[in-house]
């Protein structure tokens, strides 16, 4: 799809997307239409009791000259927000497929007393743009009806050159965006450790990122046991990836942002073996990873003025004779010893030397992992939110602060030392779970919390937001990248220069 900004003008075909404050009426080039089509629309309006609330829409076929002119509201104007109008964007693109529309226009206006600020021929278009995202390259038959014919779409504003430079910047974390989408949705046949790091090697050297990839030898040099001890039943080679973005080489402060993704590229749970139905979603096990991966990828297509460095610890958790067992000790780069009662509590103990190995090298201003950690965390939260976990309160309020920018919610959820002192172990310096069911969310984030020393960090437990079951308003069903946007968001607020 080719989304292009034009001058407010009429289009001469097509169709027309008019936008309507709540019981504010049709705009100037509405009521244009309006005239041209014998006062259909309003009639049309008043006969459907359409007032314009959020996300509110009336389709009125062949009016004046053109295919149809879709009706859409922006609800009340004081709660307008960029995330609101992204949502309606993506809102009218999923319309505009439904009607099999080939082209249309959407008249981008607003009332005088709109808030100030607002960019909402950007945004709109950014909604559009993630809307449309679809993953079907392993389909032979195109499924009917699924197929949009929308080809062009066009966004008329009274500053369009602006809004073109503007949706530079948006759709390069678009870009992001989908990448990570693609990864998260490949199957686990396809996308394994190296075949991961591969295509990670790829898509930043074209961005001028720096790659570096460590295999098991030199992992077991710097002593990641715990890293190797969950991948040592699998075929597939356990890899380490390290993304180094330098986007503010001159500023005085080059210690970079760090993130830290958990890619554990399909999960059996290993000898814990998981129970059969629903296994197969453990392909996106690894979405944390793929976040990390679409984040760099974000900020070095939009050339963000930062220094970043993202480290994915990328393995499969398989159950062969080879396989760690529980009751196993293994031994972390940090030289802390960690007794495994659970095969399946396997992200924490790769995130362990990811993480320390991070902070070890790049002594970062600040550092956040995600990852697919717990099923606890979505009794908690659902799929409306992650879980965060800090132990700095301004990181956390900085990435609260973030999500709520983006619409990548957060809730904050307590590390305490009773938590802490749960995963204490008889055999080792501790274990990695607390060996009951309660307050798993909380287990995993002191756990690593042990392998962060003295650095600001935050960790995102993304488990309830990866991926999504149903259509949203700018997430089709499946990979969300969750923490792309997010985080994005949050480097530009705090860290860019």
């Amino acid at each position: 799809m080719e989304i292009s900004f034009v001058k407010p003008a009429l289009p001469g075909s097509g169709t027309i997307v008019l936008l309507v404050a709540e019981e504010r009426g049709l705009g100037p080039l509405g009521l244009t239409v309006d005239k041209a089509a014998g006062g259909q629309l309003v009639r049309a309006m008043s006969a459907a009791a359409f007032i314009g609330k959020h996300d509110e829409t009336l389709t009125i076929q062949a009016p004046a000259w053109f295919d149809r002119v879709l009706l859409v509201g922006l609800g009340k104007l004081d709660q307008l927000k960029p995330t609101a109008i992204e949502t309606l964007g993506g809102t009218i693109y999923s319309q505009l497929t439904s009607a099999k529309a080939g082209s249309a226009t959407i008249v981008a206006e607003l009332p005088e007393d709109a808030p100030a600020g607002l960019n909402i021929a950007t945004d709109l278009a950014q909604g559009a743009l993630l809307r449309s995202y679809r993953f079907e390259k392993y389909r032979t038959v195109e499924r009917p009806g699924h197929k949009s014919a929308l080809t062009e779409l066009t966004i008329a504003a009274n500053h369009p050159n602006a809004a073109r430079t503007s949706f530079g910047r948006s759709k390069a974390i678009a870009e992001g965006v989908f990448f990570t989408r693609d990864l998260v949705s490949e199957p686990a046949n396809i996308l394994y450790p190296e075949s991961f790091a591969e295509r990670v090697r790829e898509r930043m050297t074209a961005l001028g990122v720096t790659v570096e990839i460590l295999g098991e030898a030199k992992l077991a040099k710097l002593g990641m046991g715990a890293l190797l001890g969950v991948g040592q039943g699998s075929e597939r080679e356990t890899q380490l990836v390290v993304m180094t973005y330098n986007g503010a080489p001159k500023v005085k402060n080059k210690r970079p942002v760090a993130f830290v993704g958990k890619g554990v590229t399909f999960d059996t749970g290993g000898i814990s073996l998981k129970p059969g139905p629903g296994m197969e979603d453990m392909k996106w096990d690894m979405a944390g990873a793929g976040a990390v991966a679409g984040l760099i990828a974000a900020l070095a297509g939009r050339k963000a003025k930062v220094n970043a460095v993202g480290v994915i610890a990328l393995v499969e958790n398989m159950p062969d004779g080879k396989a760690q067992r529980p009751g196993d000790i293994v031994k972390s780069m940090s030289g802390q010893t960690i007794e495994v009662l659970n095969t399946d509590a396997e992200g924490r103990l790769a995130l362990a030397d990811a993480l320390w190995y991070t902070i070890d090298r790049f002594k970062p201003q600040a550092v956040v992992d995600l990852a697919t950690l717990t099923g606890a965390v979505i009794i908690a939260l659902g799929g409306e939110f992650a879980g965060l976990f800090a132990n700095d309160d301004t990181l956390a309020e900085q990435l609260l602060a973030a999500g709520l920018e983006s619409g990548e919610k957060l809730w904050r959820l307590p590390m305490a030392d009773a938590y802490d002192r749960q995963i204490d172990s008889d055999a080792a310096d501790m274990k990695n779970i607390a060996g009951d069911r309660g307050a798993g969310s909380a287990i995993g984030a002191v756990f690593l919390k042990r392998f962060v020393k003295d650095a600001r960090w935050a960790h995102l437990d993304i488990a309830g937001v990866a991926w999504s079951k149903k259509d949203k308003p700018t997430i089709p069903k499946g990979a969300t990248a969750f923490g792309v946007r997010l985080l994005d968001r949050f480097v530009a607020d705090v860290f860019e220069h």
